[in-house]
């Protein structure tokens, strides 16, 4: 871990989403946020604690339904409370789940774990604002304290990913930073500009300096005065941002990807744009914090 550090921006925006593929957390600015292996958090509440699978158990997300980017969580003192164009809200109570120890094999990109069902009354909901039919999907939760998933296949062979940084339902690590520089970038390049919250990174960083693609050279990031991550892997990206975040609708050019492979693409299948971290120390974060990088 780096002794010395220099600031390079402020954490603009935090994004925790609670269930993967829908809508980030809806929280006041001043809210502040845990970091610890399990992924950042508000509360009781963890970034992709939930997840959606078909009635395979098979992973279901926002790459095959677009519209669930429209699925918005809020919290409440006791849990969650999920809102959708058309439907009546459900609230989600963590101490209360219908269907408490009954789990279900399951798999994020090729790698198994266990989940817990959350319960038919959820099932349902979901179900009808997703499929447009009464079942076909269930809600699960996961139920572990730490990190069990091993790490992605993809990720195998960085030299500085550890096991424990697969953190819950995540595509592949528990963290993944944002330069919002780079995503300005982009911006120049493209005909309809996109919104950052397409990429679904939990940190937007606001530069100093500006600095487009500054995060490719980077090892370890600091946030505050406490949460350090290591830099572990650059994000390689699937069609998922090329989903409008408001409308729900895919970008019927392909882009931003379409872009983002001119230039992006590198020794890589998909291009990279944002960063895969790995907690290192825990600690509590804010918007408006001060992120530094290794001084070398």
């Amino acid at each position: 871990m780096p002794t010395k550090w220099r600031r390079v921006g402020t954490l603009q925006q935090i994004n925790v989403f609670p269930v993967k593929s829908c809508a980030p957390l809806a929280v006041p600015d001043q809210e502040e946020y845990d970091c610890d292996l399990l992924g950042i958090g508000a509360g009781i509440v963890r970034d992709r604690k939930f997840m959606l699978i078909n009635s395979n158990n098979e992973m279901v997300t926002a790459r095959g339904y677009p519209h669930m980017v429209r699925i918005q969580p809020k919290p409440t003192p006791n849990g969650l409370v999920f809102s959708a164009p058309g439907m009546s809200d459900l609230e989600l109570d963590f101490q209360h789940l219908e269907a408490p120890g009954k789990d279900v094999r399951t798999a994020v990109w090729g790698v198994s774990l266990d989940a817990m069902l959350c319960g038919s009354r959820f099932d349902k909901w979901f179900s009808e604002f997703i499929l447009k039919k009464e079942s076909g999907l269930k809600l699960v939760y996961y139920p572990y304290p730490v990190p069990v998933r091993a790490t992605n296949p993809r990720l195998k062979d960085q030299p500085n990913i550890r096991k424990h940084d697969s953190g819950t339902f995540n595509d592949a690590t528990s963290y993944m930073l944002m330069n919002l520089s780079s995503v300005d970038d982009l911006n120049t390049r493209l005909k309809q500009p996109v919104d950052p919250l397409q990429f679904r990174g939990n940190f937007h960083l606001k530069m100093d300096v500006n600095e487009p693609y500054a995060e490719d050279h980077w090892q370890w990031i600091r946030i505050g005065e406490d949460a350090v991550f290591r830099i572990v892997a650059p994000c390689t990206r699937c069609i998922l941002p090329n989903i409008n975040v408001n409308t729900a609708e895919r970008n019927v050019d392909g882009e931003p990807l379409k872009t983002l492979r001119s230039y992006r693409l590198f020794d890589y299948e998909s291009p990279a744009l944002g960063i895969h971290l790995g907690l290192r120390r825990p600690g509590k974060v804010k918007a408006n914090d001060v992120i530094y990088v290794e001084d070398k």
